[in-house]
């Protein structure tokens, strides 16, 4: 360190003191000042207690484990349905930040996978559907957006454009006013649903989740976990 200048006037010699000990000073508050928060911050605290942060997060405790359903509404009756008979399970598979994914296999079939992905405004439902090779099914990555707050429970995702666009070409005009949701009472109970705006159509799947079941096989086109 470099000696301190020489000054004749003990006037000066005061101010240069008085000086030095500011700048210490000064240096000593920086170092103790705690980082700023950052404004993502703020706002990804703020997301995460909207409905739909809550509703995501009512995923956590059943990351990884799978639950056994049954059809509480199938209307109207059809002798041919797919679902009729055979063993319900999904699976919360994986819990990103942000997004769930969620295997629904419907006996030995393994194709569908519900995706709901947290966005600026709310969520999204996608359906994934494949085919025992790994491709996409023609009718996949179907379904919508939340149009309204919803609540920690219950949120209603209605068909988007895209899925409307897809049901048209695929000759499937009776979907295209598709109103899914899905329910999710911690420990207790997951619904997946599916209405019509303009017909008597709805579909309902209560899981138990109260008891965890047996790993189901790694749904088609997917990587194994």
């Amino acid at each position: 360190m470099l000696p301190p200048p020489q000054v004749s006037n003990p006037g000066h010699r005061f101010l240069i003191a008085a000086g030095l000990l500011l700048s210490l000073a000064a240096c000593s508050d920086a170092g103790d000042t705690p980082p700023a928060v950052s404004a993502t911050a703020g706002t990804a605290s703020g997301t995460a207690s909207s409905p739909a942060g809550q509703f995501m997060a009512a995923f956590q405790q059943h990351c990884g484990l799978a639950y056994a359903g049954r059809i509480a509404v199938n209307q109207p009756t059809n002798p041919n349905d797919a679902f009729a008979g055979q063993t319900l399970i999904m699976h919360v598979r994986e819990c990103h930040d942000g997004e769930l994914r969620i295997p629904f296999h419907v006996g030995d079939d393994h194709s569908r996978t519900w995706i709901v992905t947290q966005t600026g405004e709310g969520l999204r439902l996608k359906h994934d559907h494949r085919h025992e090779d790994g491709s996409e099914d023609v009718l996949t990555q179907y379904g919508g957006d939340t149009t309204t707050a919803g609540t920690a429970v219950r949120q209603e995702f209605p068909v988007d454009q895209f899925s409307i666009d897809l049901f048209m070409r695929d000759g499937s005009a009776a979907s295209v006013t598709n109103v899914w949701a899905m329910e999710i009472v911690p420990g207790e109970q997951f619904v997946y649903e599916l209405a019509r705006t303009d017909s008597d159509r709805l579909f309902r799947v209560e899981f138990d989740l109260t008891t965890p079941v047996a790993t189901p096989p790694t749904p088609w086109g997917h990587d194994p976990l």
